[in-house]
């Protein structure tokens, strides 16, 4: 097996390793969650400072190591400087990529994901509603893993109308006939709101009142904390 490869990924995140070098976790379509080393990336004069930023979508060239790959080279395909300069955009992407760290895996396919997260983060650049593209993402990103909720009938009984309660443990909405404890009562539009953002374009999201759209993002984050036991609290930034 030759010792050089080639990958593309999106950086998730990065600590300190050494003295001088920083361990960069990326998400690859081909590999998954992919730890990789760049030797002296934290110099000044490091030619692969400032190519390894989070949410930057890079190419790679990579010297397989016995733990960890050596990052040798280093192409970006898209920046996303948007998010970077602006508040609300910058908690939005974070939001994204820590909900991809959580859930992506080592040496696993993750096309959909990969696909999933750059489209997201492109049109974050230019979004005027954020917490409806953060929301609309982590509903695509619960499908992706498998975990859809149920949201065009009561996860309980199948029935259609009346679906004003949301249950996490019972994986979605519930009608009335289904309260059950452990189910919280949405605010009128919520459900609908719900079902629009998970069928809509990215690009073309509905837009809704405040108080719609905080709890909406709110139930997919709590949902998504139960199934998949990891922290997906929403930034409150973003309301």
């Amino acid at each position: 097996m030759s010792k050089i490869n080639h990958q593309e990924g999106v950086v998730l995140r990065s600590y300190p390793f050494g003295e001088a070098d920083r361990v960069v976790v990326l998400l690859s379509p081909r590999r998954g969650k992919l730890r990789t080393v760049a030797r002296g990336v934290r110099r000044v004069k490091s030619r692969l400072r400032g190519r390894l930023e989070p949410f930057c979508w890079v190419e790679l060239v990579l010297h397989r190591g016995r733990e960890l790959d050596l990052i040798t080279s280093v192409t970006v395909v898209a920046a996303y400087p948007e998010l970077r300069s602006d508040l609300d955009r910058l908690l939005g992407a974070s939001m994204m990529v820590n909900a991809v760290d959580a859930v992506a895996q080592q040496e696993q396919r993750s096309g959909p994901l990969f696909g999933l997260l750059t489209e997201s983060l492109g049109v974050l650049c230019t979004s005027d509603d954020i917490p409806g593209l953060t929301t609309a993402f982590l509903l695509r990103l619960a499908e992706t893993v498998g975990v859809a909720p149920a949201l065009e009938w009561c996860a309980s009984c199948g029935r259609e109308a009346g679906l004003a309660r949301f249950h996490f443990e019972g994986g979605g909405v519930v009608c009335g006939r289904c309260r059950t404890q452990g189910s919280v009562r949405l605010v009128g539009g919520v459900t609908e709101h719900l079902r629009d953002l998970a069928r809509a374009e990215l690009n073309d999201l509905p837009f809704t009142t405040v108080d719609v759209s905080q709890q909406a993002m709110s139930v997919v984050c709590r949902f998504l904390e139960y199934h998949l036991d990891r922290s997906f609290r929403p930034v409150a930034a973003l309301s």
